[in-house]
């Protein structure tokens, strides 16, 4: 079965170039997979209620979007259920255009125990109900492990970045990612966060998964972002990253990035990204 939600946008969505912000689509995935659940069964919206988490967004982006007051058509269905996981699938219209591909594993969580739990019978009975299986697949980016390396950035989470759980919302982590990597390209390549959409050095982001490892808490001590190159093209480079505290090491979430720019790079900036692959 295939669920609609027509999404609003805000004014306040677009960023310096001018188009819908890459983590703004996140959160209209998040306005859809709520609504999806509050207009399913009872046990549907009752998980919202007792706790459910997203442990990863595979996020791909096709098309900009600008702002305008039609809204944008978000269908949505269940990819595939397992013993303790679910995964929603999404496909974004701007018009007849499609803008966002994405897939979005959740999990129940024990509020009370503060631990993840297994789908009940009669949860995973209504999944399964509405699993479609002729959807195309996201391909999927490997992974990186890294030690040392990188380009470090001191991360605040805001008390206003917290949701009804108490920690910071799953749509804040690609913000923190962003903000990370604004300031690696901004020293890296030269670049401006105020460029135009029509500057010669806008990079945009054609891709970006995350995976979350534990609840981000609000805190004074700034949490670290740790972002590595992992492969770097003509005009294309992969990032990795992950928000993790500085002094124990504990690691709370996982990016990768592609980013794809209006030319090729030359050999200053190759210079400059070559000194962030990892070690």
């Amino acid at each position: 079965m295939v669920y609609r939600y027509l999404c609003p946008m805000r004014w306040g969505d677009m960023d310096a170039q001018a188009h819908v912000n890459n983590a703004a689509f996140v959160d209209y995935l998040q306005e859809a997979r709520v609504d999806f659940l509050l207009n399913g069964p009872p046990v549907m919206h009752r998980l919202l209620d007792t706790g459910v988490l997203v442990v990863q967004h595979q996020v791909e982006y096709l098309s900009p979007v600008r702002f305008h007051d039609r809204g944008l058509a978000i269908d949505l269905w269940v990819d595939s259920v397992g013993a303790s996981r679910f995964v929603i699938g999404y496909e974004m219209r701007d018009g007849d255009r499609v803008a966002v591909r994405a897939r979005t594993t959740g999990a129940p969580y024990d509020l009370a125990g503060a631990g993840l739990r297994r789908l009940t019978a009669e949860e995973r009975a209504v999944f399964l109900e509405g699993v479609e299986t002729d959807h195309e697949s996201l391909r999927v980016l490997p992974k990186q492990t890294w030690t040392a390396g990188g380009h470090d950035y001191p991360l605040q989470v805001r008390w206003s970045d917290l949701d009804s759980y108490a920690h910071a919302n799953n749509v804040k982590y690609y913000d923190y990612i962003q903000e990370a990597r604004v300031a690696l390209m901004t020293q890296t390549l030269r670049w401006s966060s105020r460029n135009s959409p029509d500057a010669d050095d806008v990079w945009v982001v054609v891709r970006q998964d995350m995976d979350y490892r534990r609840p981000l808490d609000f805190r004074v001590t700034p949490y670290r972002v740790n972002t590595v190159v992992t492969d770097v093209g003509n005009r294309s480079i992969r990032l990795a990253a992950q928000i993790d505290d500085p002094e124990s090491g504990t690691v709370y979430a996982q990016a990768r990035t592609v980013l794809v720019g209006p030319q090729p790079l030359d050999e200053t900036q190759r210079a400059a990204l070559a000194e962030l692959v990892p070690r």
